[in-house]
């Protein structure tokens, strides 16, 4: 899928621009990967990192802003693929920082649109997140008009041809700023106890792995304008700090601002457009122009109307047992 193609990421330098790289190496032969991130020491830093690893002849670093159209017109010339993982992320500096927060996740999403249909892309896939559906903060309100743009930009782009297409999904299990990590940092300097938000949270568990895997399959399947969740198991916060301190105290500090009891990934009004395959959903547009035939859905079926997709309501979980277990997979 990826031999012989340039691809670009956005924000390329984060946790999963870097984990993308690594698969994309492993697996393809492309042309060029291109890395743009507007922080050059974290450039340098990737750099140093993965060229004792692999080959980097094929990357390129660019320098720039997802904010700055023409600086995206000149790094998109002649790329295939991008794939925008570019956001501010995190919930207090968006909420401090709202306006900020819309430049980058709404304008910058727009300018990656505009660039990518006139330059020709192939695809477009944008990563989005859990906090985008029925969302309570600024980032998830913004991630939630992102996802719109990048949706309806297929209605745009006949002429080009460009095909974009979305990504969700929730906490990284590991990533930085999660759960798991804060609760490593704890227990490493010999805390007893752990602070738990609330008792009856959940949440999903899915690995920088799978993200990725996600995002191979919407670039090797999507026609445009659909939106891909992955099946994912469910875990619950209470048996996440059993399975990494047994016997640990508990101190329950209360739900932070914009924070939610459980992920939400399809909602009920979502399931009308819903599909199910085997290891992943897909929700389809609701657009006059976007049409559902067998040829866009292949095997899929559609779900239940009234079906919601959330951590608290899976199917699969996650015990304390083989928490532990996943937990000695991850690499911090």
């Amino acid at each position: 899928m990826l031999n012989g193609k340039t691809v670009l990421i956005t924000g390329g330098t984060g946790s999963f621009g870097k984990k993308f790289l690594e698969m994309v190496l492993q697996r393809y032969i492309p042309h060029r990967i291109i890395i743009y991130s507007r922080d050059e020491y974290k450039q340098s830093i990737m750099k140093a990192e993965y060229e004792k690893k692999y080959d980097l002849s094929k990357v390129r670093f660019f320098i720039g802003d997802v904010r700055d159209k023409e600086r995206l017109y000149r790094a998109f010339d002649h790329v295939d693929y991008v794939i925008h993982a570019a956001a501010m992320k995190q919930v207090p500096v968006c909420e401090y920082n709202p306006f900020e927060a819309v430049k980058t996740n709404i304008h910058g999403a727009q300018n990656v649109i505009d660039a990518a249909i006139d330059r020709s892309v192939k695809k477009v896939v944008a990563l989005s997140t859990d906090k985008a559906v029925s969302p309570i903060n600024l980032y998830g309100g913004t991630k939630l008009v992102s996802d719109k743009l990048f949706i309806a930009a297929n209605a745009y782009s006949k002429i080009s041809k460009t095909k974009f297409s979305v990504v969700r999904y929730g906490n990284v299990a590991g990533s930085r700023g999660s759960i798991i990590p804060i609760f490593k940092n704890l227990i490493a300097k010999g805390e007893l106890e752990l602070p738990i938000t609330d008792p009856r949270m959940t949440r999903f568990w899915i690995t920088l792995e799978q993200g990725v895997e996600l995002v191979f399959k919407a670039l090797e399947e999507s026609q445009g304008g659909e939106t891909y969740i992955s099946k994912i198991p469910s875990f619950s916060i209470m048996d996440l700090a059993e399975a990494m301190r047994p016997g640990a105290k508990i101190r329950e500090i209360g739900i932070r601002e914009g924070e939610k009891l459980h992920e939400v990934m399809i909602t009920k009004d979502d399931s009308r457009f819903t599909y199910e395959y085997d290891k992943h959903y897909i929700i389809c547009p609701h657009f006059d122009w976007w049409k559902i035939d067998s040829s866009v859905v292949g095997n899929g079926a559609r779900v239940q109307e009234g079906f919601e997709y959330s951590s608290d309501l899976n199917k699969e979980w996650l015990d304390v047992d083989a928490l532990c277990i996943r937990l000695n997979e991850l690499i911090f």
